[in-house]
């Protein structure tokens, strides 16, 4: 039996790491589903759409909570280019290109399945986004069998994968645009950027323009999660105090704070609110129908061409070098785990078709499906290519 304070050092060390977020996501994409095809799914569905001060629930948790989630995101971009693992050109040339193959192939391969359709056209995004909680989590599961430099490659492929997906968000699905709005926004953000040139550190001033920031985006048009990421660029990264191997800079502070409530909290209750769809009446002719197959083969076949193909262009090229002790065969696999495209994917889904609960629920359908044919492909490659004699150099 484990003693209590081997078990309670071992559960910090599992929240602590980068990939329990995305063990406890696997656990709450199950729970939705089976919720959403129990007798509890009449409940479960009420939940999400009461409204608590003029909005849903799930609206709640989509555009406020979720804005936590996108400053997370902006400040590990933000950190990891600044002085992270994307702070040269030669550091991210692979994972760069990696990530441009991964959001062109499977958009164009969602295209080819909806072309015809300019209703569901819309949606050729979302098989263009990795997961990288999801991603880590499973590959959680194979332990010391992968390189860390590929673990650092996933990392980094898969900021810039949100990077791209920020950028996609706000230029292709903003609403109706309010040009007042949009100005104060403009304003406040200009003010936040004063508040980092004048040399302000402390959090709170941020903290309580953003929120109001939050406000003007929500009420701009463009989605109010982008908020988060707006706010992000203007938290101070540079260390507090005159010794730089014991301070922390304000960036990291607030990163460091987040992380827990977004991993444990935010993004497991969007994917509770999300994932889960109804199977009741659903025919395989609904399953083959164009957006679930192009998500699906956009995020499975899509992602592992696209990620694989433009590293091996890049490294063929001489423009940068397999990761230190990775195979081919280990980076093709990891490119498998890239197609797991949850968290983000259904994000943009929901922008794709804000008013279409069937094409929601077409594009959860992709979604799961594309993630798990990708996270299994994924782990039988990666186990088998961890074997003595079945790397290919």
């Amino acid at each position: 039996m484990l003693h209590p304070a081997r078990a309670q050092a071992a559960l910090r060390e599992f929240f602590g790491s980068e990939a329990a977020g995305g063990c406890v996501l696997m656990g709450i994409a199950v729970l939705a589903l089976v919720v959403a095809n129990s007798a509890l799914a009449p409940d479960y569905f009420g939940a999400l759409q009461a409204s608590v001060a003029g909005l849903s629930v799930l609206h709640w948790i989509n555009d406020g909570l979720m804005a936590l989630f996108f400053l997370l995101v902006g400040l590990e971009i933000k950190r990891e280019i600044v002085d992270g693992q994307l702070r040269t050109w030669p550091d991210r040339i692979l994972p760069g290109m990696a990530a441009l193959g991964g959001m062109i192939v499977p958009a164009l391969i969602y295209i080819g399945f909806n072309l015809q359709v300019s209703e569901t056209l819309r949606g050729w995004a979302i098989p263009s986004a990795t997961d990288i909680a999801f991603a880590l989590g499973v590959l959680s599961l194979l332990g010391t069998r992968v390189p860390v430099s590929l673990k650092v490659f996933l990392v980094a492929l898969a900021i810039l994968d949100d990077l791209g997906a920020i950028l996609i968000i706000a230029v292709f699905y903003a609403a109706d645009i309010s040009l007042p709005m949009l100005v104060a926004s403009g304003a406040t953000f200009l003010v936040l950027i004063a508040l980092n040139r004048k040399g302000v550190r402390r959090l709170t001033p941020y903290l309580l323009l953003g929120a109001l920031l939050w406000f003007f985006v929500f009420k701009s048009g463009i989605h109010a999660t982008l908020a988060g990421v707006a706010l992000a660029l203007a938290i101070p990264n540079p260390p507090t105090s005159e010794e730089p191997e014991t301070a922390v800079s304000p960036l990291l502070r607030l990163e460091r704070g987040l992380h827990a409530w977004v991993a444990f909290l935010v993004v497991p209750l969007f994917g509770f609110a999300n994932a889960g769809v109804s199977f009741a009446g659903m025919t395989v002719a609904a399953l083959v129908a164009p957006v679930p197959l192009g998500v699906a083969l956009g995020l499975f076949l899509g992602k592992q061409f696209g990620v694989f193909g433009f590293a091996w262009i890049v490294i063929r090229l001489g423009w940068a070098k397999l990761p230190e002790q990775a195979s081919w065969t280990q980076l093709y696999g990891m490119a498998l785990l890239c197609g797991i495209g949850f968290t983000m994917s259904l994000f943009i889904g929901l922008l794709a078709f804000p008013t279409s609960a069937e094409l929601q629920d077409s594009v959860k359908v992709g979604v799961l499906a594309g993630s798990l044919l990708s996270a299994l492909a994924g782990v039988v490659l990666l186990r088998w290519a961890s074997r003595p004699g079945n790397a290919a150099e």
